[in-house]
């Protein structure tokens, strides 16, 4: 068919006018995904709005203003009426336990530094929420992500943010090919929330100066520990802080206070160096720390990994890339060396401080804002 000839593309990509287009959108209730509802529906799209309900937002886990907790969900709804298009609340409470709060505590007792978010995206909102809207016949499910889509040669491919402040990539790694097939993310192209906030103030949605949530949506305040000791009550049993040189330093009030890379709030102050949070030892319950060196790394083990390059993954390759190890960092130069099992070994280029069991280590294409996929961090082999 001449390309001239071709059917024009809707602004999701289909070839069919907005009206017959559906799309879930995934509302949590903050400005991000109720401006890509309004936007959307705007746009002449037959929007349908889900807001998932994670947890029972009256139990001492959830906070005031957390996501999808009571407030979120009562500002999704609004948007939703103001607009005029459809919108439901599902009761994701038990999968979302089963899926993620468990998952989390269990990693916290065992040492590692878990990101819930990762796991929530991966299990819960592009595993059931868009099977969901699959069952509503919806042509795809759009969400307020910081990222983008754009389609290669060999298909959709994930891409960084526009806008480096909002990326969200680190969080969204684990998306398969097959997911971003469905997927859509409408704010990945903006330069800033700035612009997200004047399209909410010019929608009329009473969102728009909304604050950002800052952390895990069922974690107040940031404060870990409490959850996990709400979760596994005994958790947080004493122990003693070590030396990575033997010597006896003092007591902690439980492993889970702790993570790797952590200096302020160890109470043993006195001494001529600033030292670490280096090994965290469960099953001993000690706190190993020393200087600050000795949190160098430059090799990371993987596993799970998800792979969103081109060609696949074959043990004995060698494949520069440039990774993140957190979330906060920029992506630093490294070597990927597949095992062929799901598994690989990271080399980075330039030793890497705190780089913690349960965090996840990102690959982008090196020079690209492309996203090749990830995997989680390990203790190793």
């Amino acid at each position: 068919m001449p390309r001239d000839s071709l059917p024009e593309l809707n602004s999701l990509g289909f070839a069919k006018p907005p009206a017959e287009t559906r799309v879930v959108v995934a509302m949590s209730g903050g400005v991000d995904s109720s401006v890509v509802a309004a936007q959307l529906h705007d746009e002449g799209y037959d929007v349908v709005g889900v807001t998932l309900q994670l947890y029972d937002h009256g139990a001492a886990l959830a906070k005031k203003g957390a996501c999808c907790a009571g407030r979120d969900i009562h500002d999704a709804r609004r948007v939703a009426e103001e607009r005029g298009f459809p919108h439901y609340v599902l009761d994701y409470e038990n999968v979302f336990r089963d899926q993620v709060i468990d998952e989390f505590a269990e990693s916290y007792l065992g040492g590692a530094t878990p990101v819930p978010c990762i796991r929530c995206n991966e299990r819960v909102k592009f595993r059931d929420l868009l099977e969901t809207a699959k069952d509503l016949d919806a042509d795809c499910m759009a969400t307020g992500h910081y990222i983008r889509r754009e389609v290669g040669a060999a298909g959709p491919e994930l891409h960084s943010a526009a806008d480096a402040n909002r990326d969200q990539s680190y969080f969204l790694f684990s998306t398969t090919p097959e997911q971003l097939e469905y997927l859509r993310f409408p704010l990945g192209g903006l330069a800033s929330k700035a612009e997200t906030r004047a399209l909410a103030a010019r929608y009329g949605l009473g969102v728009a100066d909304k604050p950002d949530s800052q952390d895990i949506c069922f974690v107040p305040n940031g404060d870990y520990a409490s959850v996990i000791e709400k979760l596994r009550p005994g958790a947080a049993d004493p122990g003693e802080i070590v030396h990575a040189d033997g010597r006896v330093l003092g007591t902690h009030r439980g492993v889970i206070h702790y993570t790797i890379g952590q200096r302020r709030g160890l109470g043993i102050g006195g001494l001529s160096e600033p030292l670490y949070v280096v090994k965290l030892d469960v099953e001993g319950r000690c706190v190993i720390v020393g200087p600050k060196e000795m949190l160098a790394t430059r090799t990371v083990p993987v596993r799970e990994i998800n792979w969103l390059g081109d060609t696949p993954l074959a043990a004995g390759q060698e494949i520069a890339m440039a990774v993140k190890v957190r979330s906060t960092r920029p992506p630093s130069e490294a070597v990927l060396r597949p095992k062929g099992d799901g598994t690989a070994e990271v080399e980075l280029l330039s030793p890497e401080e705190g780089v913690s069991p349960g965090q996840a280590c990102v690959f982008y294409d090196p020079g690209t804002s492309r996203v090749l996929g990830g995997g989680w961090i390990w203790r190793g082999y």
